[in-house]
């Protein structure tokens, strides 16, 4: 059966002193998958649009602000993560110049700015506390990840870096 994943962008917007990080706080639909976590900005990729394209909409929309420098920082796998199992592809990126203020929410949830050192203490999924060190360090090598997900839980993490 051939692979066929959602393919998705999810991005980490650092502000201009590089200390914080904007983070969506998932507080405001019940039925949200994501409800009480804290994530990057991002989502599924529309057809017609490249990946960059697909980040840059991504971050206007759900933050209201526009991407001037953004780098990609990785790739990740996530087989079985979906509300039903469906499996996802994911465009890790960084944006680290942006145009505007961002907004304080959206239809999602609160937008916050983070200190980066705080982080990996807000309520997150397991998973993202494999690979976000891999998104702030400083190796300009991108890494390519695979996290298989069952019923809602990691089952494992793997990934290179060449």
């Amino acid at each position: 059966m051939p692979y066929t994943p959602i393919v998705a962008t999810l991005g980490y917007v650092l502000s201009p002193d590089r200390r914080r990080v904007l983070m969506i706080h998932r507080n405001a639909r019940q039925d949200d998958l994501h409800l009480g976590k804290y994530n990057g900005l991002g989502g599924k990729m529309e057809p017609g649009e490249d990946i960059a394209a697909c980040m840059q909409r991504e971050i206007h929309e759900e933050a209201g602000i526009e991407c001037e420098s953004m780098q990609l920082r990785g790739t990740l796998n996530w087989p079985g993560f979906g509300k039903h199992g469906e499996d996802w592809l994911g465009f890790i990126f960084v944006i680290d110049r942006f145009r505007g203020t961002p907004l304080d929410a959206n239809h999602e949830g609160t937008l916050e700015w983070v200190e980066l050192e705080r982080l990996m203490e807000l309520p997150m999924w397991e998973g993202d506390r494999h690979f976000l060190p891999l998104v702030f360090d400083g190796d300009p090598r991108p890494f390519h990840g695979v996290m298989p997900y069952k019923d809602g839980r990691m089952q494992s993490w793997a990934f290179s870096r060449l």
